[in-house]
């Protein structure tokens, strides 16, 4: 029963096969394979964007980082929410690779940023000239680290507020084919058609080897791009084996399958869990998060047990008072399979029956 990361979910069968037959023989290097050409069209056509920008690597935090710098200089004030994947588990890369912009941390309920927040946060900054940081980006998490979604008007909403500052937009899409099954709006709906500037479209969560895709919906910042993920060791020599992953990925929209069935995964294991008296959700599942809260004899009895799943936001002891709630994330992924989210409501429910 694993439920921690949906990074720990296999890759699926597809991708492995696309691998093998990307192994065969020669290829140019660096992006200059024929697959990455097919890519960059494909992602184009998914997102409505014939003139964006494509570029591929292998993980989450270089493609936030990097995109990131391109949208803010060193004295630049990012603002993101206070849990958001950039501000708490990057060790810094936003900040390292953008030189020293500031992460500017807001509240919200359920991982989410509201737009009268956003708009007070901006205007209640005092003026300081040359003395203070100058706005430069918003960056929202889709789907968020709370498993919930913004919809696109709520998207719309916020970079409305970004705009009227000349902020420009970054969406941290790791789990953006995760938010889109839930919504069932397009990709362009939930992106640029909504303000976003550049995209991270994650597809390491979601049944991928590693690779994440970064779309720039304005190709004058192609270059800067370009440079910065080559200067910052990002830059893959045989890159034909990210644009083989990431080519499987699309085709016959499997992205949008493997999320659906990991969403699926997620909602059941809420609806199962949200029965028993003794556990709490603490934030929607919308995507395919569980955030659950239970007595810490429960969280004994299951770790006991056998399930693999973390606490929230940080691990916390396993000794303490009994009754004491406390909260955990539970992560679907594609692999998940309906007999493992059974076992887990069922163990859930004779340890909350069982007293010691």
């Amino acid at each position: 029963m694993w439920f921690a990361s949906d990074n720990a979910g296999p890759a699926h069968p597809s991708v492995i096969a696309a691998l093998s037959r990307a192994n065969e023989g020669h290829a140019a290097s660096y992006g200059a394979e024929a697959a990455m050409g097919r890519v960059t069209a494909a992602l184009r056509a998914l997102f409505e964007a014939p003139e964006a920008a494509v570029y591929l690597v292998a993980t989450g935090t270089a493609a936030n980082a990097l995109a990131l710098a391109c949208l803010a200089p060193p004295w630049g004030a990012v603002h993101c929410h206070r849990e958001a994947h950039v501000a708490v588990d990057e060790c810094g890369a936003p900040e390292f690779y953008t030189g020293g912009a500031k992460l500017v941390l807001m509240e919200g309920a359920h991982g989410r940023i509201d737009p009268e927040d956003l708009a007070a946060a901006l205007a209640g900054a005092a003026p300081r000239g040359v003395h203070g940081v100058q706005n430069a980006a918003l960056s929202l998490t889709n789907a968020t680290e709370a498993g919930t979604v913004y919809a696109p008007a709520q998207i719309a909403a916020l970079a409305e507020v970004a705009r009227a500052q000349g902020m420009a937009v970054h969406l941290d899409g790791a789990r953006l084919a995760n938010a889109l099954a839930h919504l069932g709006c397009s990709p362009a709906e939930l992106t640029w058609k909504a303000g976003v500037d550049a995209l991270s479209f994650g597809g390491t969560k979601n049944g991928l080897v590693g690779v994440e895709a970064v779309i720039l919906f304005d190709p004058a910042r192609a270059w800067e791009f370009e440079l910065r993920r080559k200067r910052g060791g990002h830059l893959f020599s045989k890159h034909r084996y990210l644009s083989a992953q990431m080519e499987a990925y699309l085709e016959g929209d499997l992205w949008r399958d493997l999320a659906r069935c990991a969403n699926a995964r997620a909602t059941a294991l809420a609806q199962g869990l949200a029965a028993l008296d003794c556990v709490r959700l603490f934030h929607p599942t919308e995507a395919n998060l569980v955030m659950a809260a239970a007595p810490r004899r429960v969280h004994r009895a299951l770790r006991a047990a056998g399930a693999v799943y973390g606490f929230w936001p940080h691990e916390l002891p396993m000794e303490g008072p009994e009754e004491e709630m406390l909260p955990a994330r539970f992560a679907c992924n594609w692999a998940t399979s309906e007999a493992e989210v059974a076992q887990l409501v069922a163990l859930t429910a004779a340890a909350a029956g069982a007293r010691g």
